[in-house]
């Protein structure tokens, strides 16, 4: 039994870090583990500029804990008018590292997203033409259609037409979650990629109901059915290339979480790592660890390989029931289990 796994330094292709003080309070469990970290841009009001993205920034590299060298790696969020010569600028700046899609009201601070995806032709032309990644947050939202197939329908509906009206548009079809997408990633070229969470190889949607309603495991998209999740562990652990680390890490404290909004996402941050090689050595795949953490995403992205090496050991870790930070209690994923895996300091 292997007691020791050496990686490079991996990198996180999909964070939530909110703002203000619940940036400061969860940022470092994600600067501990990752070099870099792609941060999402959904804040309130919504990072949509070059200037703000730079700003955003400035205040994730204060928060970060002195000593740990992390790279904040920003994204424009996309709405209907967006300038295509303001995500140039940004691109060529160095400030935007991609620009992400949210369809209009489909998750968390979404409400000034995409209401129609020809609107924003002209940002992915220019997108196509720098090679800047489009980010997408791949889920219709239409009242007529059932939330467990808002995925498959994004890919008939939207991501279809997006890739043959743009074909050498590089494409990050983030947090997937069914086998539809996964069969979608595969059957397209070298641009198109995919971003799978540790909380999506961990449950499907009966997790949503263990115990009554546990609204600690609802996240969107939506954890879907068992095949589903198995088609999942054997896309991460399969060693392709098309297949990448993105935690989408998303706090919420629980009087958010346990509520009538019951709002979605899961921090999963604080033993991202450690569930992911839970995955991968249940799946007999944890040579296959360094590649999905470490090498796929930033070869996708163009950026270069950590030479920092980090150590996980055979050694329980023991999540905590809650995180308690200036008086908010945030409940992290796997809550009050033991994982067999601990991170080195």
């Amino acid at each position: 039994m292997r007691q020791r796994i050496e990686i490079r330094r991996p990198d996180d292709w999909h964070v939530h870090l909110r703002d203000g003080d619940m940036l400061g309070d969860v940022v470092n469990y994600t600067a501990r583990q990752f070099a870099r970290a792609i941060i999402m841009p959904n804040l309130t009001p919504p990072v949509t500029t070059v200037d703000a993205a730079r700003a955003y920034r400035s205040r994730i590299l204060k928060a970060v804990e002195e000593g740990l060298v992390f790279t904040p790696l920003m994204v424009a969020y996309l709405t209907d008018d967006m300038d295509p010569e303001e995500i140039r600028r940004g691109a060529e700046e160095g400030v935007f590292t991609a620009a992400k899609l949210y369809p209009a009201n489909a998750t968390t601070n979404s409400a000034a997203g995409v209401t129609d995806i020809k609107k924003i032709y002209s940002v992915l032309r220019v997108m196509a033409e720098i090679g800047l990644p489009l980010l997408v947050h791949g889920e219709v939202n239409h009242s007529d259609v059932d939330i467990f197939d808002r995925e498959a329908r994004f890919i008939e509906d939207v991501l279809a037409l997006v890739i043959k009206d743009f074909p050498e548009l590089k494409i990050v079809f983030e947090h997937i979650t069914t086998e539809e997408a996964v069969e979608f990633v595969n059957s397209n070229g070298a641009n198109i990629a995919a971003t799978i969470t540790p909380h999506h190889l961990e449950i499907n949607r009966n997790a949503i109901f263990q115990g009554g309603i546990n609204p600690h495991n609802y996240c969107l998209p939506i954890a879907k059915r068992e095949k589903h999740r198995l088609a999942l562990r054997k896309a991460a652990t399969s060693g392709s290339s098309k297949f990448f680390l993105g935690t989408d890490t998303a706090p919420h404290p629980v009087a958010a979480k346990e509520s009538a909004c019951g709002c979605a996402g899961i921090f999963n941050a604080p033993y991202a790592l450690e569930s992911y090689a839970k995955t991968f050595e249940e799946e007999d795949a944890l040579d296959k660890l360094e590649g999905f953490a470490s090498e796929h995403g930033p070869r996708f992205y163009g950026l270069p390989l950590n030479e920092e090496i980090i150590i996980l050991e055979r050694k329980a870790s023991k999540v905590p029931e809650k995180l308690t930070f200036s008086g908010t209690d945030i409940i992290p994923f796997h809550a009050g289990s033991t994982l067999n895996w601990s991170l080195q300091s």
